[in-house]
Formats: C-alpha cells, sequence, structure tokens
C-alpha cells in the first residue's frame, strides 16, 4: 500500500517536472498596404483624341474593372486569413479591462488621428466618434477593431477600399440587411487630403528633401539618361503638344495612354510598340528619381521611412499586447508612390511601377520560443500567391528585433527637424546673397560718383545747344 502510494507520489512529481508543451507557431498581426485598383488617367495631353468627356466618372477615377480588382484581391485575402480573421465582419469586442492593461491597443494610423476619428462609409458620407480610450475609467468597457482601414482621401482609394472589404467580408446570414444585396458597409477611415502626412507621397514641403531631388538632377545618371532620350522626349513634346517634357513628367504621358490602351481606345498613331515600351523605362526611371537614385537612405527618411515608423510601431505594440489582442489586420488603401516609397524605403523595390490592386503584406508570427518574427510578401499579379519579400541583411522570417535595428537607419527621428535644409547651406546662401547684394551696391556708388565727377568737371556757363533747342519746341 505503502509502495503504490510512493509510486503515485514519483508519478506526479514526474508530471510537474516535465516542460510545458511547446507552443505552436502562430500569426498574431497583419498589416497591408495596396494600390487602388485600374483607373481611368489623371489627365489628357492636349493633342489627345480623347478627354475627360470619354470616361464615364471623369479623370482619375475608379473604373469597373479596378472595382473587380480590388474584391479579387478582397476574395484572396480571406482565403489566406480564413484561418486567422472570423468569418464575419466585427467591428469591434467588448472586453472589461483596467486602465494600463488593456487586452487591445490603439492602432498607430496617424498622429493627427489619435482621439478623434474620421470615417467614409460606402456611401461616402463621413463621420467623426471618440476615440474608443479616450475617457475611459478604472473599470472601462474597452472597444477595439479586429480590423482597421485606412484610406488617403480621394475616390479612387476609398471606392477601392470599401470592394475590397465587399470580397474580405461578404455578408452571411443575419449580416445581410437586403437579402438581394451580397453586400455590406463596412467603415474605412480618412483624413483631409491637407492634412495627410502618412499615406501620399511625396510628402511635402520638405526643404531638404526638395534640396535632395535637385541634387540629383545633377547626377551623373540622371544627366546621362537624360542625354540618352533628349531626342526621344522632344518627339514626345511635339506629338503630344506638352510644352516641357522631362523624365520626371513623361509618366504622364505613359499613364494616360496606358489608361487609353487597357480601355480599348484609339492611340494615336505615332503611338508604337516601340514607343510605349521607351515610355514604360523612362516612367519607371521617374519613380526611382523619387525615391531613389542618389542619397537613397536619406530620401527614405523624409518619404517611406515615415510608414514605415508607423507600421514598425504597430507591429512592435502587437507583440506586446496580450495574446488576446482584438486588432488583426490594418490596412492602408493607396497609390503606386506609396508602395514605392514603402519598398525603396525597405530596399526591396523592384525598379516596376507598383500595379494596380498590388499588396504588399507584412505577417508578425509568434514563434514556439515566444519571440517574434517578420515576414513580407507581395503580391502584384492577381490570380497568384504573394511572392516572399527578404530585407537585406535578414533572412525572409526575419525576427522582429533584427527588423528593427535593420530599418532604424531609414526611420526619421523628427521629420519637420530633418526636413530643414542645414544651417551650413543657409550660412553659403547668406554669404552669397550679401557678396551679390554688395556688388550691385559697389556699383551704384562708382555710377554714382562717377556721375557727379562729371557734372563737377563741365566749365561754368557751359551749355547744351540740343537742350536748350528741345526746350524751346
Amino acid at each position: 500500500m505503502a509502495g503504490g502510494r510512493g509510486g503515485a507520489v514519483l508519478l506526479l512529481l514526474a508530471l510537474c517536472l516535465q516542460p510545458p508543451p511547446a507552443r505552436a507557431r502562430s500569426l498574431r498581426f497583419v498589416t497591408l498596404v495596396y494600390r487602388h485598383g485600374d483607373r481611368s488617367p489623371i489627365k489628357a495631353f492636349p493633342r489627345d483624341p480623347h478627354q475627360e468627356s470619354a470616361w464615364p466618372q471623369g479623370f482619375g477615377q475608379l473604373t469597373q474593372v479596378g472595382m473587380r480588382q480590388q474584391w479579387e484581391l478582397g476574395q484572396a485575402l480571406r482565403r489566406r486569413y480564413r484561418d486567422f480573421l472570423s468569418d464575419a465582419y466585427r467591428r469591434q469586442e467588448a472586453n472589461i479591462s483596467r486602465l494600463g492593461a488593456f487586452n487591445s491597443y490603439s492602432p498607430v494610423v496617424h498622429e493627427q488621428l489619435q482621439g478623434t476619428w474620421q470615417c467614409s462609409w460606402a456611401s461616402a458620407s463621413a463621420c467623426a466618434y471618440a476615440s474608443p480610450l479616450a475617457g475611459a475609467s478604472n473599470d472601462a468597457l474597452s472597444l477595439s477593431w479586429q480590423i482597421f482601414i485606412r484610406s488617403t482621401d480621394c475616390d479612387r482609394t476609398l471606392m477601392s477600399a470599401e470592394a475590397n472589404l465587399a470580397g474580405l467580408y461578404p455578408p452571411r446570414g443575419q449580416e445581410m440587411f437586403n437579402p438581394n444585396i451580397s453586400w455590406q458597409p463596412i467603415p474605412v477611415h480618412t483624413v483631409p487630403e491637407s492634412d495627410e502626412r502618412l499615406l501620399k507621397f511625396p510628402l511635402t514641403p520638405c526643404p531638404r528633401y526638395e534640396q535632395l531631388q535637385t541634387e540629383t538632377r545633377h547626377s551623373a545618371e540622371y544627366i546621362n539618361k537624360t542625354k540618352e532620350n533628349w531626342q526621344f522626349l522632344e518627339m514626345v513634346a511635339k506629338e503630344t503638344g506638352i510644352r516641357d517634357v522631362s523624365l520626371e513628367s513623361i509618366w504622364s504621358v505613359y499613364d494616360t495612354l496606358f489608361c487609353e490602351q487597357a480601355h480599348k481606345m484609339d492611340l494615336p498613331g505615332w503611338v508604337t510598340p516601340e514607343v510605349m515600351t521607351q515610355l514604360k523605362e523612362l516612367k519607371d526611371f521617374g519613380f526611382e528619381f523619387l525615391f531613389g537614385i542618389h542619397n537613397r537612405v536619406e530620401k527614405a527618411r523624409l518619404q517611406g521611412g515615415v510608414l514605415l515608423d508607423h507600421i514598425r510601431k504597430n507591429l512592435t505594440k502587437a507583440a506586446n499586447a496580450s495574446a488576446h489582442q482584438n486588432l488583426k489586420l490594418l490596412a492602408y488603401s493607396a497609390h503606386d508612390t506609396t508602395l514605392v516609397a514603402l519598398q525603396m524605403a525597405l530596399d526591396v523595390y523592384n525598379k516596376i511601377q507598383a500595379p494596380y490592386a498590388s499588396c504588399h503584406l507584412f505577417e508578425l508570427y509568434q514563434e514556439d520560443d515566444g519571440n517574434f518574427s517578420v515576414e513580407m510578401f507581395y503580391r502584384n499579379e492577381s490570380g497568384k500567391e504573394p511572392f516572399p519579400l527578404t530585407i537585406p541583411g535578414c533572412q525572409h522570417k526575419c525576427p522582429l528585433r533584427r527588423f528593427l535595428e535593420l530599418t532604424d537607419p531609414v526611420v526619421p527621428q523628427d521629420w519637420e527637424q530633418e526636413c530643414k535644409v542645414s544651417s551650413s547651406m543657409h550660412d553659403t546662401e547668406l554669404f552669397v546673397g550679401l557678396a551679390v547684394c554688395g556688388s550691385i551696391l559697389l556699383l551704384l556708388i562708382i555710377l554714382l560718383l562717377t556721375v557727379l565727377f562729371r557734372i563737377q568737371s563741365q566749365p561754368p556757363g557751359y551749355r547744351h545747344v540740343s537742350n536748350e533747342g528741345e526746350e524751346q519746341a
């Protein structure tokens, strides 16, 4: 009997001393940055036979093709995250928490959005409501989003987000407010375009960035590219009626022709396949000009690094939050320049303009040892799975700590301060300005002294005959 009890004690002791079972690797948080879907051109060139009236909704608007592209992206995201996101759209979940120990967190979406959020519904109406964490008491009802969508205040990005959500969360059962409509409204948040400092690139005003662009124009690569293509640029200017076509502005010509070609419109006779190929090459170079070619790292700190900073903060918050956090997916509906600026900051840009409905994915995983890692993917072709992106200096499954270390150099510490032109440059400009002003003043003094000397040197009683005659006439 005693032996039996002893064996039971030993068995219990052995069970207690066993290490806990390893925790399975799990997806904890996702950030998406995607470009809007197919749109009409931003503008037409002067000699373009297809002006704004040729487009049903005018310039720069999402087309039905673009709506379908975003809906398909939403469907692809539903398949990818079917075991991560709930089947039904849930704006919020309630948790009774004490201040300082919330099970959820408020995402860093825009500094000006902390406190009051602005949102745009599918009906394009706007609403405002207080942040769910504002005014919380000691025993507070903490409300948080399972997903949060942030868009630029632009028709095509807002509509793209709505079409995307229609594919991501098709309504079922009680979610269907009308049995004949397989759609439900889901909020999309934005800020006025005048306040946009996160998703619309290039970010301006930023004097130091403008200075870097001037330096880029004087770089060997930029000068050589201009020399190699100056005859082509002159031809394009003549055919389009645009007075000044440069490496920086030619994207708009390609964009207009690309949109017209995609929508089966007749192109002008001078637009051959070879011309379109060269326009595309120069357009892609124009994107590099914006965020690279010269001093890429500093440009990134002033441009794409701003968005990357927000993404890093949200990844860090998600890693530090409770395993029962509510926010699972944060999506940014934006533009091609947004993706290019971000990918240039990450040093993973493939030098090709981000296509319609392309999507950059950040996935935060908790490993079986409790540590966190970041994986990046890029979906730039519909019908295919996103392919992995690897930040230089790390493997694809990059430890979060290492990811933060590698991206530190391209994240601004104080954007407004870093945008200022250095004092040494100001001093040089001031010195040059003073020198020019001093030279002009010296010339005026010399001129004045010369005139006075000539007047004083005239003999007394001298009169100019022609002047006297003119006065009489």
